[in-house]
């Protein structure tokens, strides 16, 4: 499994060479952007660029043919975006602390939990959609999820008073625990999904 994590690492070398001037492109050209954002472009980054990549050289007909098994390389696929999410947002906040640009662990913990919810929906929808839609699905899913998660939430805040009642009274360590519990939820059940897809799929 280690060499199939890997790999995405070694057929995106080039396109690693632009993260960092990504992130610090953000930071000079879109100051006023929460560095939510930031960090959840950090952290989908690589796990993103490889399902196009392989969705566009096919190369899921050479993984097959190979010792591994489907379930492995699906399961791969979802370690590996976890290991890149966690190594990606790390470079990114060294970025932002170097530039001065504010943010604090709350901003990492919400930008983590809506990596797993993007991932959560995008990931099946990559065994599903051909190369051409992926690019396009995946950065418009993650402007809108980043970009709507405040508007969401005043949004409930104003008109579900019971739900933000009941969310108002719970304390701030239940409050993530239960965002954590969601989203890795929704995570995993998104992995169960992509090995049903990627099971029966031909290629």
């Amino acid at each position: 499994m280690f060499n199939l994590i890997k790999k995405d690492l070694i057929i995106q070398k080039t396109q690693l060479l632009l993260f960092i001037p990504l992130i610090i492109f953000l930071v000079f050209f879109a100051r006023d952007i929460s560095p939510i954002l930031i960090f959840l472009v950090a952290g989908a980054y690589i796990s993103a660029n490889a399902y196009v990549y392989d969705g566009m050289v096919e190369s899921n007909i050479l993984l097959n043919s190979l010792p591994y098994t489907r379930k492995l390389i699906v399961a791969s696929r979802y370690i590996g975006a976890m290991v890149y999410m966690i190594l990606s947002m790390a470079m990114a906040g060294g970025v932002l602390y170097l530039f001065d640009y504010g943010y604090n662990m709350m901003d990492i913990a919400i930008a983590a939990g809506l990596f797993f919810i993007f991932a959560a929906f995008a990931f099946p929808l990559f065994y599903i959609l051909k190369p051409a839609y992926i690019g396009v699905v995946m950065f418009i899913g993650m402007i809108v999820l980043a970009i709507g998660f405040q508007p969401a939430a005043r949004f409930l805040e104003e008109h579900l008073a019971t739900i933000t009642n009941f969310i108002a009274g719970l304390s701030t360590t239940m409050l993530y625990f239960s965002g954590a519990a969601i989203a890795i939820g929704l995570y995993l059940i998104s992995w169960v999904i992509s090995q049903f897809i990627y099971q029966r799929k031909v290629f």
